[in-house]
């Protein structure tokens, strides 16, 4: 008998979560952040945290919280959204293939301005309640994900249905009552953004996956209902048709966070098959860039309309397909140090993304739905031609990273911006935060105060 989502997000308690399912939200909360340190370094992170500054500030006496890796205080909202461009900016947070986007870069940055605002209040929230609280958006962000895509004919981002997660996450943590629960997540549901992610695919810019409205429209949803505001119901949620209800009908006894997956590479997890393939056949053949004359990559649909042979922006190399995996031929690795707007010049790097075929395969495109498919051929300078088995990007649940590849990941990305001494403090907090004694106020001064 299915739990409804309501007793779910009001009566889920930490001890009821599963195992699997904490290990998954402490290792999106430290992925998560390292992601959103390094993304403060970008201009659409500046942008974004000096428009919260300027037109969302908190109100005198009201509700407040400090930007990510800042320190200025705005609103929620302004938090909210600033903290998901932020996280965004880099595009190496986790997600889940299937609902084809990602929760954590929307519902982390909405919990933790719900959290510092009730913090400021002096409402005392353990490390268990906030793993709790990222559960749950988490958890109902991806089902009303899932439920979008099924019943809606445009491919809509992230934001439109972590907006939901978000309002959860934020119902639970204020404590609102069954009516004004259902309104937030109606609220957010409606105000979140159904913005078209293959607009972003075809002209890459800022916008990105939509979490940088999409948080806030959450946030903003928990607050306006906690104010009587309505907006019931959320028809991802609620909807009565069977293809809406099928997603919902196990709720809290499977739970589709653990399909979570995580990312070595920080540009769209639809190049990261591709990349892996060029990368195996390098080190199987022991190649270097000097060796390949041209490549081929056959992969799905939605990836091959990332092209990007000659990226002009690092928002065009985010989702760009052949560049990615000629700067994985070139430089053999790509991490925030290949994230600089001198390797969109770098000749060799073009010159082998130049001489890159891109096909759409039909195979790949059917097959292509909880996982990514590519295949990849390398032409050499001697003539021979070198093919890789077909693949699939490491970090799903059926391959993940481990804990050390993970962390390894964390200070890759973090410790070039705030140093060795913080990350490894943000890190040590987080593996502790379900621990009775865990206090709160120390993990968000060490995710909100400003780098150094």
């Amino acid at each position: 008998m299915n739990i409804p989502f309501y007793d779910f997000i009001q009566t889920l308690s930490y001890q009821a979560l599963p195992v699997d399912v904490v290990a998954i939200m402490k290792r999106s909360l430290l992925d998560t952040i390292g992601v959103g340190a390094v993304g403060s370094t970008t201009k659409m992170s500046t942008i974004t945290r000096q428009f919260a500054c300027e037109h969302m500030p908190a109100g005198i006496n009201g509700p407040s919280a400090r930007l990510l890796f800042d320190g200025r205080c705005v609103s929620p909202m302004g938090a909210a959204m600033a903290g998901a461009f932020t996280i965004d900016s880099i595009d190496a947070h986790d997600g889940y293939s299937a609902v084809k986007g990602h929760a954590g870069s929307g519902v982390l940055p909405g919990v933790l301005a719900f959290a510092e605002d009730l913090q400021r209040s002096g409402k005392k929230i353990s490390g268990q309640e906030l793993l709790t609280a990222l559960a749950i958006g988490y958890e109902i962000a991806y089902r009303s994900g899932l439920a979008m895509h099924a019943t809606c004919t445009d491919y809509h981002t992230s934001g439109a249905w972590t907006a939901v997660g978000v309002a959860a996450a934020g119902a639970r943590l204020l404590g609102l009552d069954r009516d004004r629960l259902r309104h937030a997540m109606g609220i957010a549901e409606y105000h979140g953004p159904r913005s078209q992610m293959m607009r972003c695919i075809d002209h890459p810019s800022m916008l990105r996956d939509g979490v940088g409205w999409g948080s806030p429209a959450g946030v903003s949803a928990a607050y306006m209902a906690q104010m009587g505001f309505t907006g019931a119901p959320a028809i991802t949620v609620e909807g009565e048709d069977e293809v809406t209800r099928q997603h919902w009908a196990d709720l809290g006894q499977r739970w589709e966070i653990t399909n979570t997956h995580y990312k070595p590479y920080p540009v769209c997890r639809w190049a990261h098959s591709s990349i892996e393939a060029a990368d195996e056949l390098m080190l199987r053949h022991n190649l270097t860039s000097a060796d390949i004359k041209a490549a081929r990559i056959r992969t799905f649909h939605y990836a091959s309309r990332l092209a990007g042979h000659e990226p002009q922006t690092l928002d065009e190399l985010t989702y760009a397909l052949a560049f990615p995996m000629a700067i994985m031929i070139v430089k053999r690795r790509i991490g925030a140090e290949e994230l600089v707007e001198e390797i969109l010049h770098d000749p060799e790097i073009l010159r082998i993304s130049k001489a890159t075929e891109i096909v759409d395969s039909d195979h790949y495109t059917k097959i292509s739905t909880r996982q990514r498919w590519a295949d990849v051929t390398l032409y050499l300078q001697d003539g021979r031609e070198i093919q890789s088995e077909p693949t699939t990007p490491r970090g799903d649940p059926e391959d993940p990273l481990s804990d050390e590849e993970i962390s390894a990941k964390f200070h890759l990305l973090s410790d070039p911006v705030i140093g060795k001494k913080r990350a490894i403090s943000i890190e040590q907090r987080v593996s502790q935060v379900d621990d009775t004694d865990f206090d709160l106020e120390q993990l968000l001064e060490l995710v909100l105060a400003p780098t150094e």
